[in-house]
């Protein structure tokens, strides 16, 4: 006899919670299921209904490809996923990875657990420097390696920002010295966007029925991200570095 599934909506880190109460894993699915009606432990979880897989007013062409795409220091602290509840950011991600065919939008790959690359979400974001307004375009699945390209401030920080250089550089197919130019440039917009504090417009959510949290001030997110900035790493005595 077929077993009754009851999609759940579980987040990454409540899925040992879940379990517990007698969630099941579907791996084709890629999803956690009520193997029956009625146990009241997995109510919490119950799915809502999908995301669409065209948010409104989201444009799927917007920053294809890959690219370093450096949010602005005054924006740090307002991604998705923190102005989201976590049930909620489980539907986007399936819906982002699922539309995608569970393959990175940039670079093509699947996710690898034994190198750890898994498939994750990126927002594409606009600037409108005459009202000073950050909007959430689009959303895009990448792969852990082409993720760490597109914050390579981020790869910066952490001390891998050779390995995400040369990511970059092998999916492009840009020279080195076209790649470096293009972190160059980067970083340059970064620093001319990171003047100004910018007003969030995630209405492509709002409209898709997501709730969304207050996000953090600009003078919060300021204070948060001071001790984190990220700027290219000048070459020491006779080092040679990629930008």
């Amino acid at each position: 006899m077929a077993v009754e599934r009851i999609w759940l909506d579980v987040p990454y880190a409540e899925k040992d919670e879940a379990k517990r109460g007698g969630a099941r894993w579907d791996p084709t699915a890629r999803r956690w299921y009520a193997p029956r009606p009625g146990i009241a432990e997995l109510a919490r979880w119950v799915a809502a209904a999908d995301v669409p897989d065209l948010l409104p007013g989201e444009d799927r062409t917007l920053g294809d490809g890959l690219f370093v795409d450096l949010v602005p220091r005054t924006c740090w602290f307002t991604n998705v996923r923190s102005c989201v509840a976590p049930a909620d950011w489980e539907r986007l991600r399936r819906m982002i990875t699922g539309r995608a065919g569970l393959r990175c939008e940039a670079c093509g790959a699947a996710e690898d657990r034994a190198s750890r690359r898994w498939l994750e979400a990126h927002e594409r974001w606009t600037y409108d420097e005459g009202s000073r307004t950050q909007a959430l375009r689009r959303l895009i699945c990448l792969c852990t390696d082409c993720h760490e390209v597109t914050h390579f401030g981020l790869a910066q920080v952490r001390g891998v920002e050779d390995r995400a250089f040369a990511h970059l550089v092998r999916v492009t197919g840009l020279s080195e010295q076209d790649a470096r130019e293009h972190v160059r440039s980067a970083f340059a917009l970064w620093e001319r966007r990171s003047r100004h504090d910018w007003e969030l417009d995630l209405g492509i959510l709002t409209d898709a029925g997501i709730t969304l949290a207050r996000p953090p001030a600009a003078a919060e997110r300021a204070r948060t991200a001071s001790d984190l900035l990220p700027r290219p790493r000048q070459a020491g005595p006779g080092e040679r570095r990629p930008w």
